[in-house]
């Protein structure tokens, strides 16, 4: 199977979710923020939810369209025990700060599935000898992984709650046979480097966006950039974004919406200057320059005048409480046709303005899961799903998504 990523609103093809479980249920409010949820989360609410999402997924993707949930491809890959071995001994020697090593004989006897289960849930009922911190940032699948062209970015989580997840996308990336076409294109970091997918945004088969945040460091950035100029990508765009929990990754600030229309939180986005700088290659070295925002850049290196639709509107108060509920972290399905969560209503009027017909995933659903959708005669689509307590851990649509093949 061919995987690519060419652009973030090319039409959808493959995607890897994850639906929420058990994990979610085992977070301790105590631990909450040690697991990085600002909240509680009530597993059948959410998982209910997050299944309704993926309706609206199933109905805009086309006949060969496919839905991938993240433990089955590790599952999968597990069942072969000279992988389950190698997986284990990595779990030891990355986590040192778990003493997994005084139960590695332990952890070599389970079979796949429990081995999973122990790493997602943090233990092996009805085996409680050996006890983890649940797994719950799973659901936000983004993260763990960006395809940009035909080559793969592994994730290196820079928080120990998500380090687990990290080992698990690169077990799946090596062993899966879904992978067997860009494995080889895969891109790592090490060290004390960082970088997430959130924080990347693939513009086009040229140009790359990169955030340095809360969760990419400046070492892991360059790493990956370097390693992109090789290929057919010709421009990073490296964004300096606020360090705080509320902006943790780029796309919870920015995403595109269509080609030349993104929604933007305008107070980190429109009203920062000097805080991109463009990484391209000049024969054989890296060269750097600085660019006055964000909207300059994207122009300067598409030829192309951009629009960007603010989340929350207009009003100050506004903007800031619908970013914290994932306003601007939308997900396109097809150029100009995105989804995201009901509860931003202001944001979702204003792209109504900008020429996006609202629809809920209700409608959308009805109108398309029988005829088929085509997005060339659809037009531009705003598409709302319920949230309420999936927005709890503070991730939206792009962030439980992971797209593998966009064309």
């Amino acid at each position: 199977m061919s995987l690519g990523i060419p652009s973030e609103i090319t039409r959808l093809h493959k995607v890897i979710v994850h639906t929420p479980g058990r994990e979610v249920s085992l977070v301790n409010p105590e631990l909450k923020d040690e697991l990085l949820f600002d909240d509680i989360i009530f597993e059948s609410d959410a998982r209910q939810e997050h299944l309704d999402m993926l309706k609206v997924f199933k109905a805009a993707l086309p006949k060969d369209g496919e839905i991938y949930e993240i433990l089955d491809l590790a599952l999968s890959c597990l069942e072969k025990k000279k992988v389950r071995n190698l997986f284990i001994d990595r779990l030891i020697e990355q986590l040192p700060h778990e003493n997994l090593h005084a139960v590695e004989e332990d952890l070599k006897n389970l079979d796949a599935e429990s081995l999973l289960r122990f790493v997602v849930e943090g233990s092996v009922s009805p085996n409680h000898s050996f006890i983890l911190n649940p797994a719950p940032n799973l659901l936000f699948t983004r993260d763990l992984a960006a395809v940009a062209g035909n080559q793969i970015i592994i994730s290196k989580a820079a928080k120990k709650a998500r380090a687990r997840e990290s080992l698990l996308m690169e077990m799946i990336v090596e062993n899966h046979p879904m992978f067997e076409s860009i494995k080889n294109n895969a891109i790592y970091t090490s060290g004390q480097q960082s970088i997430e997918g959130g924080d990347v945004l693939i513009v086009s088969d040229k140009i790359v966006m990169i955030g340095m945040s809360e969760r990419t460091s400046l070492s892991g950035l360059m790493n990956v950039a370097e390693r992109l100029l090789k290929s057919d990508v010709q421009h990073i765009l490296a964004v300096d974004i606020p360090k705080k929990r509320s902006s943790m990754h780029l796309d919870t600030i920015f995403t595109f919406a269509d080609e030349t229309e993104c929604v933007v939180f305008p107070p980190a986005i429109e009203e920062q200057e000097n805080n991109v700088v463009e990484v391209y290659k000049n024969n054989d070295s890296i060269q750097f320059k600085s660019h006055q925002s964000v909207k300059s850049a994207l122009e300067k290196l598409t030829g192309k005048p951009f629009t960007f639709i603010k989340c929350g509107g207009e009003d100050r108060t506004t903007q800031f409480r619908e970013q914290w509920t994932d306003g601007a972290n939308v997900f396109a399905l097809a150029p100009g046709v995105i989804v995201g969560y009901e509860r931003n209503t202001t944001t979702f009027l204003e792209l109504e303005k900008h020429g996006y017909r609202l629809m809920n995933q209700y409608e959308f659903i009805d109108e398309f899961v029988l005829s088929g959708f085509d997005p060339q005669k659809a037009g531009k689509i705003a598409i709302s799903f319920q949230g309420h307590e999936l927005c709890r851990g503070r991730g939206g649509a792009r962030c439980m998504t992971l797209p593998i093949l966009r064309k």
